[in-house]
């Protein structure tokens, strides 16, 4: 019940101008940074393995403003989910749209690494192609299906539980879909590897090669950008990567890492700190985090 009340709260807040849901979700980012002690050391502790020679005061600071930016993306869902087409795309600006116009109908993967922006750019993709993707189940199925529904309400979007694995997926690219693949979480080593991130060994899944071996798909990076105020968003297509997959796994897996390393360092308020992007470590290492 509880759950079915807030989504309607939620429902109601797009009604609203951009400009006041952007101050509710800064004003909830306020709110919710002395109150979420786990997530907030979980971002301090990322920043501090990041960026050792950062000052204390520096790392809460950029906490504080990504509780801020973390919030307004998900109130900011609101519009997302039950906002016209026409306004999200309103809100959002695109940049090197001709190499998203290069990969459209053919094998790809849209690489779109966890910026509070992401989901913004993500409906803008749906209004456009057809697509990809996975999703992870949430414990409550009523959210699962409206998560699923919500993705998948512009075109003929193809959303797949890992569960389900890449089978699915990639019968749908090699008909011309892009993958819609953010891959830079922590899942584990068991389809991955320890590769650095800002210099410190990450679970790192090596699966973007193979399956663009699989399948020729081109690698096209889609970053977005949250942009201050009530400007909206910033949506980047970067150029198809060359030489790749280059036969070392290892080697393309890394260039994926660094090529995300450099977009943090863009906009590091930004990226999803409150992620345990280094929980799982190599044998014999302790974990950074609490438990």
């Amino acid at each position: 019940m509880l759950v079915r009340l807030g989504v309607f709260i939620f429902w109601l807040i797009h009604f609203l101008p951009f400009r006041f849901i952007v101050a509710i979700g800064n004003a909830i980012g306020v709110v919710f940074y002395p109150l979420a002690g786990e997530r907030r050391q979980v971002g301090m502790t990322n920043l501090k393995l990041c960026f050792p020679d950062m000052s204390d005061a520096a790392r809460e600071k950029l906490v504080r403003e990504h509780f801020k930016m973390f919030c307004r993306g998900l109130i900011e869902r609101s519009i997302l989910w039950w906002g016209s087409a026409a306004r999200i795309s309103s809100l959002i600006r695109v940049e090197g749209i001709e190499h998203f116009d290069a990969i459209k109908d053919k094998p790809s993967i849209l690489l779109t690494p966890h910026f509070v922006g992401m989901d913004a750019g993500g409906q803008w993709i749906a209004q456009h192609t057809d697509t990809v993707c996975m999703y992870a189940n949430q414990k409550n199925q009523y959210l699962t299906a409206l998560l699923l529904n919500k993705r998948a309400r512009f075109r003929n979007q193809h959303l797949y539980s890992r569960q389900e694995g890449l089978r699915p997926i990639l019968k749908g690219m090699r008909k011309g879909m892009p993958f819609i693949y953010p891959p830079d979480q922590d899942q584990g080593v068991r389809d991955g590897a320890f590769i650095p991130f800002f210099g410190v060994p990450a679970a790192t899944m090596t699966s973007v090669p193979r399956i663009a071996q699989m399948t020729g798909a081109k690698i096209v990076p889609s970053i977005t950008r949250m942009l201050p105020g009530d400007e909206g968003y910033v949506l980047t297509f970067y150029p198809a990567w060359e030489n790749y997959p280059s036969g070392d796994d290892i080697a393309d897996a890394r260039r994926m890492n660094e090529f995300i390393e450099q977009r943090i360092l863009e906009m590091p308020e930004q990226y999803f700190w409150l992620h345990k992007r280094f929980k799982t470590r190599p044998e014999g290492e302790a974990n950074f985090y609490p438990e």
